[in-house]
């Protein structure tokens, strides 16, 4: 069965550039802007839904829920509704839904991503005003709300393959062709060179922010999309001055948060902490956290994860990658504390067991497994009290079994100690921490560090002073 990944591969975007004739940019600058979509006297914006939200949270304070709407019971808006008050309780601020769009029919596969109406709603999982209850009801938790974005394509049925048919890529013969390079026969791939088929996009995503009230969007393979779109979206978005609006990009090259995304994906670091819990060095992830961050235009920010809706369905569940509960535990203090933002993916939560193939509704028991809950909201409470655990200057201190390292943001200090392996490891303290009395941030007991400290399988320590 085909699993949409979007991962990055070369030769898909270099054959996308040559039949599109798209322009990537490539400077940490941000790329000359593409006058934003403006008013016609045919086109006017819809009315507003609601009150914009007004707690959208700053980007470094973000700490951001994946909504697979298939794993909850009933798998519907309703469904999701009625576990909001424990999604908050985690300490989330920001939901994420996976696409909310019909999908489509025609040699479909029942991918989320095969979007059939940008401006429709799967009725599989309700009405416009069960979304619109849905976004409300988080806004009134005190949570953000983003929706999902496929801009790469559509499926075969969407409503634009015959009312516009050059608003795709054609082949020599005139033929509409899936996106080049890729195996997605279910859907058809998008033209950037047209700006009637731009500025319709635009407009579908200006529509959910006034008619559903939303906060903003997560896109999609967006290294796959011309880097001077997501310019002339994103600036014409931000046009909506009544909102605040989030835009995370899974993309990695940079130039997303040049265009205006404010967070990118981190595929690097999510494959070191694999790689590192599969037995490679501890050290590994403070390379690749160095290497990701360079390449970052400022004020961009990395979204850090142990798993997501991709890597559930390709790699498992998270007690499967990281070697059971606690395993999971300390993979995420690591991704949540070190840099950047993180991301809980629906079913983490609770160490559910297995693979997520998000085509399918896979119930899950959001009741299982209470003492990792409880061990998640200790984490994030932990995270939101700290200032140096989202902004502190990093000190490293790994060993090949350890990662341990400190942040300091002004008078505020923390040190975090993770076994990455499934027996007792000893780190030898750093002298300059030595003999160095600290409180336990999940715990409030007092330790004191002296020339080594010993921590059980998979076990982490969380110090403040």
């Amino acid at each position: 069965m085909k699993i949409r990944k979007g991962k990055f591969q070369m030769n898909s975007l270099l054959l996308l550039i040559t039949l599109a004739g798209s322009i990537m940019g490539c400077s940490k600058s941000k790329p000359t802007p593409t006058p934003v979509v403006t008013q016609t006297t045919t086109y006017k914006d819809p009315a507003q839904y609601g009150t914009p939200y007004s707690g959208v949270p700053a980007t470094k304070d973000i700490v951001m829920y994946e909504v697979n709407i298939k794993t909850f019971t009933p798998a519907n808006f309703a469904g999701v509704e009625a576990r909001l008050d424990s999604i908050k309780a985690l300490g989330v601020n920001v939901i994420w839904l996976m696409p909310t769009y019909p999908i489509g029919i025609l040699k479909g596969v029942g991918s989320p991503y095969s979007v059939q109406d940008y401006e429709g709603v799967n009725a599989s999982f309700g009405t416009l005003d069960d979304l619109r209850t849905l976004i409300s009801q988080a806004h009134t938790l005190g949570m953000a709300v983003i929706l999902d974005w496929e801009a790469n394509d559509t499926s075969w049925d969407n409503a634009w393959i015959t009312a516009h048919p050059s608003w795709y890529l054609q082949d020599a013969s005139g033929n509409i062709i899936m996106p080049p390079g890729t195996n997605y026969t279910d859907v058809a791939a998008l033209n950037f060179n047209n700006a009637d088929m731009r500025t319709a996009m635009i407009r579908a995503m200006k529509y959910w922010v006034f008619t559903a009230n939303i906060d903003g969007y997560r896109c999609d393979f967006a290294d796959n999309v011309t880097t001077d779109f997501w310019s002339q979206a994103l600036d014409t978005l931000s046009t909506i001055t009544t909102h605040k609006l989030i835009y995370l990009a899974e993309g990695t090259k940079g130039t997303e948060i040049s265009a205006g995304f404010q967070l990118g994906y981190a595929f690097s670091y999510y494959s070191t902490l694999k790689s590192v819990f599969g037995g490679s060095s501890a050290n590994g992830l403070i390379t690749t956290n160095s290497a990701e961050l360079a390449s970052l235009p400022s004020p961009g920010i990395k979204l850090r994860y142990i798993t997501n809706h991709d890597d559930a369905s390709s790699d498992g569940s998270t007690i499967t990658e990281y070697g059971g509960k606690q395993g999971a535990l300390s993979a995420f203090v690591i991704a949540a504390y070190m840099d950047g933002v993180p991301l809980i993916y629906s079913s983490q939560e609770v160490g559910y067991p297995n693979a997520i193939n998000f085509f399918n509704n896979v119930p899950v028991d959001y009741t299982a497994n209470p003492d990792m809950v409880a061990a998640y909201k200790k984490i994030l409470a932990f995270r939101a009290a700290n200032e140096a655990v989202k902004t502190g200057t990093l000190t490293t201190y790994s060993d090949n079994n350890i990662c341990a390292f400190e942040k300091v943001a002004g008078s505020d200090d923390v040190l975090v100690l993770a076994n990455t392996r499934n027996s007792n490891e000893t780190l030898t303290i750093p002298v300059a921490l030595q003999n160095t009395t600290w409180t336990d941030g999940m715990s409030g007991a007092t330790i004191n560090l002296q020339s080594a400290y010993t921590l059980p399988a998979y076990g982490y320590l969380i110090l403040k002073k």
